[in-house]
């Protein structure tokens, strides 16, 4: 099952099928009901560890056991251990999803935020180089944790991102920030084209846990970052929700590197390119990008 699984899968849900082993490992797949499923989801929901953001009692490792489960006997059908259309995760709805609480962040909230990135902690630029990463280009954590040296390009300005879905993009970055992250890849270590291209100061590649400690430390200094549950996503969504307010819903759709076509049936036709993306990151960040359009030509002048 793990073998067969992708590399974000794996990730996901690893864990909840390792407690499915546990409670089921002895039993035939076909001997599993809807009922054992609807208690592993209680349990997950019930023991899930706490977190100091953005908490929500458990719900999300609820919905991920349902997940892990219907995944798991998705390939059990396709394997043919059991008939078509037998899941017993058929008849466990999933936990409906609290409405999100994120919003676009204020001027001032960021400029308090990347204040305190810069003066505190072990490693500020480090910190700066992230916040302005992700706020330049709206990316995941994962997309900026998979970043390789290879995957910059500092002549036009671009990054190439890795993300959930295992889409692949060239974002437009400021040639001020392809600069300092060139730099800094040099400066640590990230020689080789595979090298990771975020590093700590040791040489070390980045991982996940620098992001929850800037985000812990910053709240500890302004505590309505805390209180909130502010995160390195509300970036994404301060700058998606700028680019839609200022160049419609086709670009930010574009800048945000959706590649579905669920929805509307306009969405199929609704989609801007490179050029247009851009143009709407020199319009955010004020300074001129080689890929950019004039206004003029993307309609918004006359």
């Amino acid at each position: 099952m793990i073998a067969a699984a992708s590399p974000t899968s794996a990730k996901t849900y690893g864990t909840y099928w390792a407690r499915m082993d546990q409670l089921w490992g002895e039993r035939p797949v076909d001997t599993i009901r809807a009922t054992n499923v609807e208690a592993l989801q209680h349990d997950c929901t019930v023991h899930a560890r706490p977190r100091e953001r953005n908490s929500r009692g458990g719900r999300y490792a609820g919905e991920n056991a349902n997940s892990a489960a219907r995944a798991f006997f998705r390939r059990a059908e396709a394997d043919g251990l059991i008939p078509p259309g037998t899941s017993p995760t058929h008849r466990v709805p999933k936990p409906r999803r609290l409405p999100n609480t994120r919003r676009a962040l204020l001027a001032w909230e960021i400029q308090e935020i990347t204040e305190v990135a810069r003066t505190t902690g072990n490693d500020a630029v480090l910190d700066n180089l992230l916040l302005r990463l992700h706020t330049e280009t709206a990316c995941r954590r994962g997309g900026a944790l998979a970043l390789c040296r290879k995957d910059l390009d500092t002549r036009t300005g671009l990054v190439r991102l890795r993300e959930k879905g295992e889409t692949l993009r060239w974002q437009p970055i400021t040639l001020h920030l392809a600069t300092s992250l060139a730099d800094h890849a040099r400066l640590r270590g990230a020689s080789q084209p595979d090298a990771a291209l975020l590093r700590y100061r040791n040489g070390q590649p980045l991982t996940t846990r620098r992001y929850d400690a800037l985000w812990n430390r910053i709240g500890s200094q302004l505590p309505w970052v805390a209180a909130q549950g502010i995160s390195t996503q509300w970036l994404r969504h301060t700058t998606l929700t700028w680019v839609e307010s200022n160049f419609g819903y086709g670009i930010a759709r574009a800048y945000a590197g959706h590649t579905d076509i669920t929805g509307p049936a306009t969405n199929t036709y609704i989609k801007a390119d490179i050029h247009a993306v851009a143009t709407a990151l020199s319009a955010l960040t004020g300074e001129p990008h080689p890929l950019a359009l004039d206004l003029k030509e993307l309609g918004f002048l006359t």
